[in-house]
């Protein structure tokens, strides 16, 4: 994964934490932690340890840090210089959710290393659909419910999000219904 997303992680640990929270976990993780290029390649093996040791420092489940860092991404990423990028991507939730593959090709044209997820969207009827995700990444079906929950709220679109047993060939699969 790329130096963004970890340097995400560290932001999030030291918003609870402070920088010293942020060292406990670098060292749990075995990284060092003079921080991250955020144009840089990194294994993602070290992303998988930083979420273990973030999990152990904060008392959640890796999966709960996930969620959490998923939601938090979407607001990092906007402040991190990525709001035009997001807003060209949709004005709804459903139109952005549709969107995200080819907002995903623009970003691969700077980070040329990238293995973005893929993602398709259902419909099943009026504000309910189906978010279908692909990924070569295990494991990360958790963030997307926090990207889901993170970009509701970006759009100011409460939503009730559901996830459901995984269809062959994909991560995730994931119902969401808008309040």
């Amino acid at each position: 994964m790329y130096g963004l997303v970890n340097r995400a992680v560290e932001q999030l640990v030291e918003q609870h934490l402070g920088p010293t929270g942020w060292a406990r976990v670098c060292k749990q993780a075995g990284i060092a932690d003079d921080g991250f290029v955020a144009i840089s390649a990194y294994p993602d093996q070290m992303t998988y340890k930083l979420v273990g040791a973030v999990s152990q420092e904060m008392g959640m489940s890796p999966e709960q840090v996930l969620e959490a860092f998923g939601e938090y991404w979407i607001m990092y990423t906007a402040e991190e210089g990525y709001a035009d990028l997001l807003q060209t991507a949709g004005t709804s939730l459903r139109e952005f959710l549709g969107n995200l593959d080819q907002m995903h090709s623009r970003i691969e044209t700077v980070f040329a290393q990238m293995v973005a997820p893929v993602f398709s969207v259902e419909d099943e009827g009026p504000g309910r659909y189906v978010l279908l995700y692909q990924s070569q990444r295990e494991g990360l079906a958790p963030m997307v419910v926090g990207l889901v929950k993170g970009l509701a709220k970006r759009f100011g679109q409460p939503i009730e999000i559901e996830q459901l047993p995984s269809r062959a060939g994909f991560a995730g699969v994931f119902r969401i219904q808008e309040a």
